[in-house]
């Protein structure tokens, strides 16, 4: 007796996103947890779905990735809760990137910039004010429309193969593309860069910022992994991902954002583009780490549980104690960890976040209200555990004043830190 098609499709082996291949390794599972932006309204007690939160690595590829099925309209809609320009490390990040850009490439008045998940417009108001055609392609509506008030021209959609099509039938082509933090963020990764192929001049570049999976691994920042993010990118996967869609890498930098990103250049295959040492260099150090192969996609599972177990040791101590603990920065890795490990209001009593849209809402799962910065010298906690670890410095300099009252920070990735 055969089983039924929908019991075949629940015992079928997961296929890669990329290359079809059926995905076999687990890097990491996470549980089942809510989606990390989803906020809800102050005083919700409605319950919340909650999804799998599993990645796994392709035998063939190498990409990594998310198992789940969430459709990407029901992750980034008009609601969507993060907006760029809140960081100001970001935005200086941003005015850099345009200003070597800008100078590398020749870019003038002649020439046109496009983002792809241009956000609130906070790198492309860099490219107009200095007089250089820009489109924003974005497809949540409310940071769209922020950045179409700072001038910045922005279609509103997710981009894809069709939608660089539309924009080529349109009479626009693209000198410079550019794509932060969003290669992760798409299902049809081989679609989504194949778009990047159509739209691109034939000599024009785009670059890719995304957080390198050597360091994921490395340095156990296994919270950066979230439903929004359906890939996790090493420079091995990505090649051979830009190989299915028509492109080319020619450079590579690393940065120092979001815990160790890398900076990749590409081209159209066939474009008149000398390809860099970097791009071997590179090559090298992932194969030494292993990320040439499954062997090196290992031990991230007990490196995340031996975190969670600190964390959870440094809050029952300061429960003994009674000491008072809250948070700074409601950012999605935040809520990863906070599900991860189980914690709630009880815990952690507040997050402070400088963006309005947070503000007066809870965090997904934790139900952790989210307040002003300000909230802080009111509740005077001694411990503030700064969630966006890769933005410790930073706000560990604004927020300063908590020092006043004996105050202290705590980071919990890759293991527990009081300073």
């Amino acid at each position: 007796m055969s089983v039924s098609s929908a019991t075949a499709a629940s015992l079928a082996m997961p296929c890669c996103r990329a290359c079809g291949a059926e995905l076999t390794h687990t890097l990491i599972d996470l549980g089942e947890q809510p989606v990390s932006n989803a906020f809800l309204p102050a005083g919700s007690a409605a319950a919340e779905p909650r999804f799998p939160l599993k990645v796994m690595v392709c035998g063939e590829c190498l990409l990594a990735q998310a198992v789940h099925d969430i459709p990407a309209d029901a992750l980034f809609d008009e609601n969507y809760a993060y907006f760029s320009s809140y960081s100001d490390s970001w935005l200086a990040h941003a005015r850099a990137y345009a200003q070597a850009m800008t100078e590398r490439f020749g870019l003038d008045a002649t020439s046109r910039v496009v983002e792809v998940a241009s956000n609130d417009g906070y790198l492309l108001q860099n490219f107009v004010a200095a007089g250089i055609p820009v489109l924003g392609v974005e497809p949540t509506a409310n940071t769209a429309k922020a950045a179409i008030a700072k001038g910045v021209a922005t279609h509103i959609g997710f981009f894809s193969k069709a939608t660089a099509e539309l924009l080529v039938a349109r009479g626009i082509r693209a000198d410079l593309m550019a794509a932060n933090n969003v290669l992760a963020h798409v299902p049809d990764i081989v679609d989504f860069a194949s778009g990047f192929a159509v739209l691109l001049k034939p000599q024009g570049v785009a670059t890719f910022e995304f957080p390198h999976l050597l360091n994921l691994i490395a340095e156990c920042q296994f919270d950066t992994i979230y439903h929004e993010h359906y890939s996790y990118l090493s420079l091995a996967a990505v090649e051979k991902i830009f190989g299915f869609a028509g492109l080319r890498v020619f450079d590579v930098e690393e940065l120092p954002t979001h815990g160790g990103s890398l900076r990749v250049y590409a081209c159209a295959v066939d474009a008149d583009r000398e390809t860099t040492a970097n791009v071997a260099a590179m090559r090298a150090r992932e194969a030494a780490a292993g990320l040439d192969s499954l062997a090196g996609h290992a031990g991230l599972g007990a490196a995340a549980e031996a975190a969670r177990r600190g964390f959870l040791a440094f809050l029952e101590t300061a429960r003994t104690e009674g000491a008072k603990v809250a948070a700074y920065g409601a950012a999605a890795k935040g809520n990863t960890f906070l599900n991860y490990c189980a914690v709630t209001a009880d815990d952690i009593s507040l997050v402070a976040d400088r963006s309005a849209a947070k503000q007066g809402k809870l965090l997904p799962g934790s139900r952790i209200p989210v307040v002003s910065p300000d909230a802080l010298r009111e509740a005077r906690p001694d411990y503030v555990v700064i969630l966006p670890w890769n933005l410790r410095e930073e706000i560990a300099s604004d927020l300063a004043f908590i020092r006043d009252w004996g105050g202290r920070f705590v980071v919990a990735i890759p293991g527990t830190g009081i300073f």
